[in-house]
């Protein structure tokens, strides 16, 4: 049986799915069959596997980094929220209803089973397998029913490496009590830490690396440092910089810029989505929250959302509906993206996710959407803007009357989507990941918006680019940590002896 260890986190978005990646990518390279495993993910990015089924992004890449084709193997669990107080729950990539907080707490026993079986299969079938946890595994008022973190590695006997965002500032104490808050025997699995976004010269730890050693008698494998570049795939949007800038802008090819408002949806799905434009010299694109950012903009995006109906009404009441209304009106290119497709329309019907029934849409779209209770997955094909195209679809609503000319005709013959007058919906999620396209969508933007200044760069390979950020966090795994070490947790478990640091969770 293949050798697994789970990577755990101090804190939400320390690093932990670019840490598993990073080391698929080392431990592939070096050509070790690995592949990563998140027994449960919270998230509303996902993507769609050859085998027909749902999983969240952050595993999909790290397939991709493993040089694998994504499966609902990878994720066994996925809780995708669609308020504060509930969230779907997707197992083995088929979507089982809504579960509340409390009532999740029960059906984690029953879940248990199917992570475990799930992980055992894949340590039959591979060399190694990179376990993400969830969160932080010191999640005290939760540990009894955990599945993801300590809870999988007592089950499987896991090594645990802890991650800290030393950018956020107080990563020894937050290494230190995630190890103090643990039980004893959980404890006993914590083979080490790894410093994360480390900015300036390394030989300034030196000190804090020994006391951390020298309290807990475990090593610090390594420190991983900040790098600009690493910005694709973000779990969630708020990853993203503090002035809600997407990527790291270049400079454009031609004369102006072309500016991008991506609507930030309270229950956001798929932010993802808009990555590949700003991929593109010249492009800027930015997350809004408010109707002035929409102003100068040309062109707008309403994304995928979890609660369509919900985040319809929000647009509703912070002027960003009229504000988007007034772009349109214009004559500037709009465009919506599943969920953001749905309001677009002229009616929404949804007595499945909202059950609000019946609901006016934005009226932007002649186009009528009916929520079904079985899930739209698939991975389709087709052409748009005479490029040939594919994407994947999730979603519950469906189409079910349209007025306007299809935006992508499918290798079948039938239109999905629609494109009207500078308006462009569609339920396809990485569309603009095809470049062809990306180049000739740009040029219909920049032509409606009066860019006349603006150039497409050309020759801009998002595949190249994803493949170049996965091959850099490979290069940093293998030059900044101790992979002799990491390569003996994988095999050999956590050493005997470990210290127990006081209190230990009672």
């Amino acid at each position: 049986m293949g050798g697994a260890l789970l990577v755990a986190g101090t804190t939400s978005d320390a690093g932990k799915s670019v840490v598993v990646a990073g080391l698929c990518r080392w431990l592939a390279r070096d050509g070790v069959r690995v592949a990563p495993f998140k027994a449960q993910n919270m998230s509303n990015n996902s993507v769609v596997t050859a085998d027909g089924g749902e999983i969240g992004r952050a595993q999909a890449v790290q397939a991709a980094a493993a040089g694998l084709e994504p499966s609902v193997r990878f994720n066994p669990v996925l809780l995708k929220p669609g308020s504060d107080r509930s969230s779907q729950v997707v197992v083995l990539g088929k979507a089982l209803g809504q579960v509340s907080a409390m009532s999740y707490r029960q059906r984690k026993l029953e879940l248990a089973g199917v992570v475990a079986s799930t992980l055992e299969g894949l340590r039959r079938d591979y060399d190694a397998v990179v376990c993400e946890g969830a969160g932080s595994p010191t999640e005290i008022n939760l540990r009894a029913q955990d599945i993801a973190n300590m809870g999988l590695a007592r089950a499987a006997d896991l090594p645990v490496v802890v991650v800290g965002d030393i950018d956020r500032g107080g990563v020894f104490a937050h290494l230190f009590g995630t190890l103090a808050l643990l039980d004893p025997a959980d404890q006993a699995l914590v083979g080490g830490f790894v410093i994360n976004k480390f900015r300036g010269d390394p030989a300034l730890l030196t000190s804090g690396l020994d006391q951390i050693t020298a309290l807990t008698g475990r090593p610090v494998l390594g420190v991983l440092p900040w790098r600009e570049e690493l910005w694709l795939d973000a779990e969630d949007s708020l990853s993203y910089t503090a002035d809600g800038v997407v990527g790291r802008p270049a400079p454009p090819a031609g004369e102006q810029w072309l500016r991008v408002a991506v609507v930030r949806l309270p229950r956001i799905s798929n932010a993802t989505d808009v990555e590949a434009l700003a991929c593109e010299p010249g492009v800027s694109v930015r997350f809004v929250t408010e109707p002035s950012r929409l102003a100068d903009a040309d062109l707008v995006v309403i994304p995928g959302s979890k609660s369509t109906v919900d985040d319809l009404e929000w647009l509703r009441r912070t002027g960003l509906a009229k504000a988007v209304a007034r772009h349109a009106k214009k004559g500037l290119p709009l465009v919506g993206i599943c969920g953001g497709f749905q309001m677009l329309g002229a009616r929404i019907t949804d007595r499945v996710e909202s059950a609000a029934g019946e609901v006016a849409g934005l009226g932007l779209l002649d186009v009528d959407i009916e929520f079904r209770q079985g899930k739209t997955l698939a991975r389709p094909t087709g052409t748009a803007f005479g490029e040939a195209v594919h994407g994947y679809e999730i979603h519950h609503g469906a189409v079910v009357r349209v007025a306007e000319k299809p935006l992508v005709l499918l290798d079948d013959g039938q239109g999905e989507g629609a494109l009207t007058d500078g308006i462009a919906g569609t339920h396809w999620h990485g569309l603009f990941e095809n470049d062809a396209f990306r180049a000739r969508f740009l040029r219909w933007a920049a032509e409606r918006s009066g860019r006349d200044g603006f150039v497409v760069a050309g020759g801009v390979s998002f595949a190249d680019q994803r493949a170049a950020q996965l091959d850099l966090l490979g290069d940093l795994v293998a030059e900044n940590l101790d992979t002799d070490a990491v390569m003996r947790l994988l095999d050999r478990g956590a050493p005997a002896g470990l210290r127990t640091i006081p209190p230990g969770a009672p």
